[in-house]
């Protein structure tokens, strides 16, 4: 029987790879209802292929036109955040993948867990800024948590049923584009510089971050949730060839890890899959095609690594604050308003001023960020005024 799969953030990069993977296997998985941002024109093309019998669409105002471009299709159109919580609790949905985003995937895949859905988590807000929310929600509604992130899709293979042998989970990551840079070199990093990423091409948010190391900062902070692991048994390591995604160093001094061709259709097919393997996902790894080589973080390179990994350990409303200040900071450093080396600055002075703050609930969550974008930005003018 085909697993019955709902999809946040169908138009996305994850999305789209996803339904790309699910071409691939029609026996295997229906999509029973998918959520886009605005790009309508792309969303019903997937409605068309896909038959989804409910789409749901950002904005209220472009729902006549998306219903023009689906034509006769029997299928349910919503909108805004009424349609977001819909398909994330689609009735007839066993699987929910959660890619939107942004901070506007956590009400939506706290919903899905709460009616006891299964998670494919793609969206790292969830659980950086609502950790203890998402494990309460999934705990009351029984469902399974996935992830998708290469690097916890391959810690959550090589545990494996392990969990009573770990000892250290380590995350690997490709160093970005500076990796080998002096503080002198970094003084002077362009936009262009920073997007200008060694392995793969990427949005330019998420480029940013992997050059600054904050999404490996993140990725801890997900880690530590995902696997209900203390912040004192989770590693980073540089990793230049991306080719091995995480490993699990167990108590008997064995290292469990999972290897593959960089390719995201490989997590997440196995997201999907899951407990089952898909075969031919993507292309076999070739070895002898380069070695293996692996550094420890410099710590005055990569400063909005440790702020992120502070911000976990302090916990409460930290881990919010972190994640609105650096998504303000990199939205002022791709428009050339903040200097690449301002960017870690002006995290940490957020964290200086609202890091304390509670975030008991999901109106605590979703209040603190905005409060921390508003202080970011107030930080960033003062800064150009100064």
């Amino acid at each position: 029987m085909a697993k019955r799969i709902s999809i946040l953030g169908s138009t996305g990069s994850i999305g789209s790879q996803a339904l790309e993977v699910i071409s691939a296997f029609p026996e295997k998985v229906e999509v029973v209802a998918l959520a886009a941002g605005n790009n309508i024109e792309k969303l019903a093309e997937q409605a068309k292929k896909f038959r989804p019998s409910l789409v749901s669409i950002r904005d209220h105002q472009k729902i006549p036109q998306l219903q023009e471009l689906i034509g006769d299709l029997p299928c349910q159109i919503l909108a805004g955040e009424e349609g977001l919580l819909a398909v994330a609790t689609h009735s007839q949905a066993q699987l929910v993948l959660s890619s939107l985003v942004g901070i506007a995937g956590l009400p939506p895949t706290l919903a899905a867990l709460e009616a006891g859905r299964d998670v494919a988590l793609a969206n790292k807000e969830s659980l950086v800024t609502g950790g203890q929310l998402v494990r309460d929600a999934q705990m009351r509604g029984g469902g399974m948590l996935l992830p998708v992130d290469s690097e916890h899709s391959a810690l959550f293979q090589a545990i494996d049923g392990r969990e009573r042998e770990v000892e250290k989970l380590v995350l690997t990551a490709s160093g970005g584009p500076f990796r080998n840079a002096t503080k002198a070199d970094l003084a002077k990093v362009t936009v262009a510089d920073a997007l200008n990423h060694p392995n793969w091409q990427m949005g330019a948010k998420v480029t940013v971050d992997s050059a600054t190391m904050m999404n490996k900062g993140l990725e801890v902070i997900e880690a530590h949730w995902l696997f209900d692991t203390p912040y004192e048994r989770i590693q980073v390591l540089v990793h230049p060839q991306s080719i091995v995604h995480s490993l699990v160093t167990l108590t008997d001094g064995s290292i469990m890890a999972q290897l593959a061709v960089a390719d995201m259709r490989l997590p997440i097919a196995y997201a999907l899959s899951y407990p089952q393997r898909w075969p031919h996902v993507v292309s076999n790894l070739d070895l002898t095609q380069k070695p293996l080589s692996f550094q420890r973080p410099d710590p005055e390179l990569f400063p909005a690594l440790g702020l992120a990994l502070e911000a976990g350990k302090v916990g409460g409303g930290a881990p919010v604050v972190l994640n609105g200040a650096n998504e303000v900071a990199v939205a002022a450093f791709l428009e050339e308003k903040l200097s690449y080396l301002g960017i870690a600055p002006v995290i940490e002075e957020a964290l200086a001023k609202l890091g304390g703050e509670r975030s008991g609930s999901l109106d605590d969550v979703l209040a603190l960020d905005r409060a921390a974008r508003s202080i970011a930005k107030e930080i960033i003018t003062n800064r150009k005024g100064g």
